[in-house]
């Protein structure tokens, strides 16, 4: 069963991602905060049964942000940074053109529809 997890300080955000991750028969796990999903993300390995297929992670959030996050994975774990979905209500173009927002492949702006969701987990996961 492929995992997720989602980072996100919205309940609301967890709960819809949560909800349409469970449909699809995906395992999933939340963070509330950014040392949280750090932590989760630790904990875990790159390939076992217990790896994470997905990371939908906010870009703004309490106590890390998803770009101290990102830069953290990257010096201890870069495979899972090509897992990372960044989901954000700001304009992704305000952050000029070095920006994570920029850079990062796999951008969610909010507010979201679940077809653009379902488009970018298939691309990192390669699940249908």
């Amino acid at each position: 069963m492929p995992r997720a997890l989602i980072i996100d300080d919205e309940p609301g955000i967890r709960f819809a991602l949560r909800r349409w991750f469970e449909r699809r028969k995906w395992s999933v796990d939340e963070a509330a905060d950014g040392d949280e999903g750090l932590a989760r993300l630790r904990s875990t390995s790159d390939d076992g049964d217990d790896r994470f297929d997905v990371i939908v992670c906010d870009v703004n959030l309490p106590k890390r942000s998803g770009a101290s996050l990102y830069a953290q994975l990257e010096s201890e774990r870069p495979a899972l940074t090509t897992r990372i979905i960044f989901s954000t209500g700001d304009d992704v173009t305000s952050g000029g053109p070095e920006s994570l927002l920029q850079t990062h492949p796999w951008v969610l702006q909010k507010p979201f529809d679940m077809a653009t969701l379902r488009e970018l987990v298939s691309a990192v996961s390669g699940t249908p």
